[in-house]
């Protein structure tokens, strides 16, 4: 394992492999089903990213919705297991929270909630969902 200093973050995505990308994150149990050119297209159309690095390899991925007003929305926040309780996860986050001041940051999550917790986020009464059509079932997932 490197140090996690040797271990960069930023809102880069030139030079991404998607296709590993998308492997790693099926290996890790991670992969929501997109394929490798629809994860690039949610990482290119949403406002603010953070990717981390070991080297050339993505070890991490985060990514923020937001209105610029006052709404945003925290989605594909992963660490590679093999880089994980090293902090880059809650420094992806930190990175992305700090790039909209004054806007409540939403989140889904099942399983995390204490890692959330810890970096100050908090339970909310309910949360709503709704799939439009069949899931993934869009022209992004045909590329």
């Amino acid at each position: 394992m490197s140090p996690v200093d040797d271990v960069r973050i930023d809102g880069s995505l030139e030079g991404i492999d998607w296709a590993a990308v998308k492997h790693d994150l099926a290996a890790d149990h991670f992969d929501n089903g997109r394929s490798p050119g629809a994860l690039r297209l949610s990482f290119e159309r949403s406002q603010h990213v953070a990717i981390a690095r070991d080297g050339d390899l993505v070890v991490g991925t985060a990514r923020l919705l937001a209105d610029g007003v006052c709404n945003a929305y925290l989605v594909d926040v992963w660490t590679r297991s093999s880089h994980r309780h090293r902090g880059i996860g809650s420094r992806m986050v930190e990175q992305l929270c700090a790039a909209v001041p004054g806007h409540h940051v939403g989140l889904q999550t099942d399983d995390t909630g204490a890692f959330y917790q810890a970096l100050g986020f908090r339970t909310q009464p309910e949360f709503w969902s709704r799939v439009v059509g069949k899931w993934l079932d869009n022209e992004a997932n045909r590329s």
